[in-house]
């Protein structure tokens, strides 16, 4: 079985699921998941998580992504992309390229996005699209999300291509439709494309095609991302030998037992035994100085 993470690149018309779906046969293993749904009209980076990598879903959420939007001024949707009925439309011969620029980059930093109907959140038990797909709108509360940038590629109204970085639960479909209601005109999302997801970049991407070629060929397994990987942002230590045993058992180590200082390292870090074979993700207990297990991860 082959397990960790690889960075797929997702094309029109596939849902997430669709991916994972195919990649089962393609491999012939069962245990697949994603980190972090595309819409199937979007395309880009979708983490792939194999075997025991899929214990790192909970990891691979929380990255910060970057995507490329297209923005169509004038236009409002039900979905708030091109892909849904058309609600109304607005003029756009008034706007300046300078008023439209403002109007984006206004939105860097915090602010409170309400999420579509047309996403997969739940409320109540229920998905928003499976509601908005049986006529049913509900309230929704707004979210804090961050725009960390937005950086202008392109302007030719009532178009604009934009770069956005932002946090998880961003929807960028949301961003344009929030965009032009601040415009006055409306706002839509015609294409959107992920091309990164913490350190997994666009360039990098296989399709599926790319990846059931390297599986034939056997040279897939250079292409499959170690689990350690995910963990390069902590410091890495390794036990001394009389604490592998302990290690490996999921107890208590001191700092002396991980040969760093007793003022510690940080409040996480990866943790190897002594012949430097990646077991754990341990955090510092506030008090003692110790570190407990956080993940604890034999099989990866």
């Amino acid at each position: 079985m082959l397990n960790g993470i690889l960075n797929v690149y997702k094309e029109e018309g596939f849902t997430s699921f669709d991916v994972v779906a195919k990649l089962r046969g393609i491999l012939h293993q069962k245990k697949i998941g994603h980190a972090g749904t595309l819409d199937p009209s979007a395309v880009g980076v979708l983490p792939v998580l194999l075997g025991s990598g899929c214990r790192l879903s909970e990891f691979m959420t929380d990255h910060d992504k970057t995507y490329q939007a297209v923005l169509r001024l004038g236009v409002v949707t039900d979905t708030q992309d091109m892909t849904g009925e058309i609600l109304s439309t607005g003029d756009t011969e008034h706007l300046t390229e300078e008023a439209v620029v403002d109007a984006i980059l206004s939105f860097q930093g915090t602010y409170d996005q309400i999420p579509p109907m047309y996403s997969a959140k739940q409320i109540g038990g229920k998905r928003l699209y499976d509601l908005a797909r049986s006529g049913v709108t509900v309230e929704r509360k707004p979210v804090r999300v961050t725009i960390d940038s937005i950086r202008i590629v392109s302007v030719s109204l009532p178009e604009v291509t934009f770069d956005v970085t932002c946090s998880r639960g961003t929807y960028i479909r949301t961003l344009c439709a929030d965009i032009g209601e601040k415009l006055g005109c409306g706002g839509t999302l015609r294409s959107l494309t992920r091309t990164r997801v913490g350190g997994f970049c666009i360039e990098d991407a296989l399709t599926l095609r790319e990846i059931e070629e390297l599986h034939e060929s056997g040279e897939l397994d250079a292409k499959i991302i170690p689990p350690e990987e995910i963990f390069l942002a902590y410091l890495r230590v390794r036990t001394v030998p009389s604490g592998d045993k302990k290690l490996l058992n999921g107890n208590r180590l001191a700092p002396e037992e991980l040969g760093i200082p007793k003022r510690g390292a940080g409040d996480l870090i990866r943790v190897c035994t002594s012949d430097g074979t990646f077991r754990a993700v341990y955090r510092r207990e506030p008090g003692s100085g110790s570190y407990v297990p956080y993940r604890m991860l034999p099989d990866l």
